[in-house]
């Protein structure tokens, strides 16, 4: 499966984004789905997941109640939606698809491919 996240940009703070993950090839229908940042200097962070079937949905807890994931396996696409942004989520925003399988999956060994990430700003 290869993934492309587009959506990303710049957004003052408390404002909204919605990123998206669409995926060509492969079988997206039966992995899971996450979202992952990275903030410069700092490590990788696990954001959310949703399963292939769209059920189970998994949040970071900085995230909780703020941003919601969704997916459109019609559209091969998954969703990030963003709200009350803070300044300090500026980071490059990447999906990654889960090994079959595999879930509920927070960590990014659990993760087979990964798009090249989307850039978000978030100005104070």
């Amino acid at each position: 499966v290869q993934l492309v996240e587009s959506g990303g940009g710049s957004v003052q703070a408390g404002g909204s984004l919605r990123l998206s993950c669409t995926a060509s090839m492969g079988t997206f229908r039966s992995i899971g789905v996450g979202w992952f940042r990275q903030a410069p200097g700092k490590d990788l962070e696990f954001v959310a997941g949703v399963s292939w079937t769209g059920v189970s949905i998994v949040y970071a807890d900085s995230v909780k109640r703020r941003f919601t994931i969704s997916r459109d396996n019609a559209k091969s696409t998954v969703y990030l939606e963003m709200n009350s942004r803070k300044s300090e989520e500026t980071a490059k925003y990447y999906c990654a698809g889960a090994f079959r399988g595999v879930w509920p999956a927070r960590g990014r060994l659990e993760y087979k491919c990964w798009g090249p990430g989307t850039q978000v700003t978030v100005s104070s």
